[in-house]
């Protein structure tokens, strides 16, 4: 039978050219390499390469084993070294679900340069909004569909991690001129008369509603979708309506700068946003650098 230290000592023969040189790069005495050459011969009823001839001269079977060695052993060499490096957490997959429009402002440039350094992570972001009220991308995560699920909701599950990533306070933008922006705050009551412009995603998962409206009762006037950032603020320049943005998402909009912000309640409304992972991937270094390098964006 071809063993792996077979492939491993014809190789050797092939780059030293004797099996003195060749038992020596192998830590092996010369008798016990010329024993193992004459096993495998045996073994195989054939002449593997003719002695006393320098250079090698090798047999038919013998270049057929040397070409295998050449096919089969750099292979293995990489296997073992990806093994090791996913062992260490170096190589993997990142798959991130995305349940938050505005993340993207801040998570490509994140990925960009989180790639530059981790080259063996194989890293895709999946837009997980579309299905965001049933929770598909945790679901996913759950069941290592995803790696990485960004999310403001976390859903208790046993399987999943939520980790910090950061907080950002809400805001209400208005029109210039708008009958809002000269207050300091803006209560619940100051909504009942408002159209107000969001992303399409259930109320269930929009702070402003879940956190602020709905407690208290109150219902906008109208409410208006947009999928795109800059087109709900272009409404909102045109007196189509008010929204509610991100303050740090508003400090990277230089056009936009112009227009009124003002505070939700008295002590602003803020939002956390979280690093959902499964618990099997807790300690896997490639995953929680990319975690701590939205923390070092973020805050």
């Amino acid at each position: 039978m071809i063993e792996l230290k077979h492939l491993k000592t014809l190789q050797a023969l092939q780059q030293e050219g004797s099996v003195n040189k060749a038992a020596t790069s192998l830590f092996m005495t010369q008798s016990a390499l010329s024993h193992q050459i004459k096993q495998l011969e045996q073994s195989l009823n054939l002449k593997l390469f003719e002695r006393k001839s320098s250079p090698l001269i090798w047999t038919s079977a013998g270049k057929i084993l040397l070409k295998t060695a050449q096919d089969v052993l750099p292979k293995l060499d990489q296997a073992e070294t990806t093994l090791r490096s996913l062992e260490k957490g170096e190589q993997g997959r990142l798959f991130i679900g995305v349940e938050c429009h505005t993340c993207f402002e801040w998570l490509l440039p994140v990925m960009r340069a989180y790639q530059q350094e981790w080259q063996g992570v194989d890293l895709d972001i999946i837009n997980s909004l579309a299905n965001s009220a049933n929770h598909s991308a945790l679901q996913n995560l759950k069941h290592q569909k995803l790696d990485l699920v960004v999310t403001s909701d976390p859903v208790p599950m046993p399987e999943l991690v939520f980790k910090d990533l950061f907080s950002y306070e809400l805001v209400l933008v208005v029109p210039v001129g708008h009958a809002l922006s000269e207050l300091s705050w803006v209560s619940p009551e100051d909504f009942r008369q408002q159209t107000l412009i969001h992303y399409p995603v259930p109320r269930e998962k929009l702070d402003i509603f879940k956190r602020f409206l709905n407690p208290a009762g109150i219902q906008p006037a109208a409410e208006r979708h947009s999928e795109m950032t800059l087109m709900m603020l272009q409404l909102v320049e045109g007196h189509k309506g008010v929204c509610v943005l991100p303050k740090w998402l508003l400090e990277t909009l230089p056009d936009f700068q112009h227009l009124p912000r003002i505070r939700i309640g008295a002590q602003g409304l803020w939002a956390n946003l979280y690093a959902a992972i499964h618990r099997n991937s807790e300690n896997k270094a490639y995953l929680n650098n990319f975690i701590e390098r939205v923390k070092q964006r973020m805050t």
